[in-house]
């Protein structure tokens, strides 16, 4: 093993502070919906709009940063060594079996991380955006009068914005036990505090296996 500077200070920030906020739209997304008693429901509506808002502005920074450090080519899905990751996930994981992918700083995600996290950011977290818009919108004030858009219903809207938070939230759960399966239980975690983490060495040129002696001649 080596140690390696895998995840830089602003994929930091940027990944613990969207961490907090789902997980604060989705505390105050369930008391609006009358599933939790927490802040009441016009504080939770105030909180959850203004998550919303601070969401949508990190994530145009983050946009802005992983198009000027070339980032987004860690999310460039691939089908490559795509059934030996899922193998690996449903039987090679729990026979202490050799990661099929070797993470560097220039590859962070393995095929199947690269096509959940491309459709993540592709149809999930749009879906999320576009809808809760429409819905934070659907009437808005104007000085003389309110204007709402023409959308006959906000039900499916609303069916659309929760199928999204859903979605979202079974993300988080498979992503928070997916991090305990590193080569410790919390070196996964560890890394995305420190940004180092301790990565397999590169296997040397002819480093391979090699054979002592020539199969004898079949006669």
């Amino acid at each position: 093993m080596t140690r390696e500077y895998v995840y830089p200070a602003f994929g930091r920030f940027w990944h613990w502070t969207q961490a907090f906020l789902i997980l604060f739209l989705a505390v105050t997304g369930f008391e609006i919906h009358g599933s939790l008693r927490f802040f009441g429901y016009e504080q939770a509506v105030r909180f959850h709009n203004g998550a919303a808002w601070s969401f949508l502005v990190l994530i145009a920074f983050a946009v802005f940063w992983h198009f000027t450090t070339d980032e987004w080519r860690q999310y460039v899905p691939t089908w490559k060594n795509v059934r030996a990751q899922a193998e690996y996930y449903l039987f090679g994981i729990f026979q202490d079996a050799p990661h099929p992918t070797r993470k560097t700083k220039l590859k962070k995600l393995n095929p199947l991380q690269r096509i959940v996290y491309a459709s993540l950011k592709l149809f999930v977290l749009p879906l999320v955006w576009v809808s809760g818009l429409l819905y934070m919108f659907y009437r808005y004030p104007q000085k003389y009068e309110v204007l709402a858009l023409d959308v006959t219903t906000l039900e499916p809207i609303a069916l659309a914005h929760t199928a999204g938070a859903f979605a979202l939230l079974v993300f988080l759960v498979a992503h928070l036990y997916l991090t305990t399966t590193g080569h410790t239980v919390t070196s996964n975690l560890k890394a995305m505090v420190t940004g180092w983490e301790e990565v397999e060495e590169e296997p040397a040129p002819g480093s391979g296996p090699t054979h002592a002696a020539a199969a004898p001649d079949a006669r």
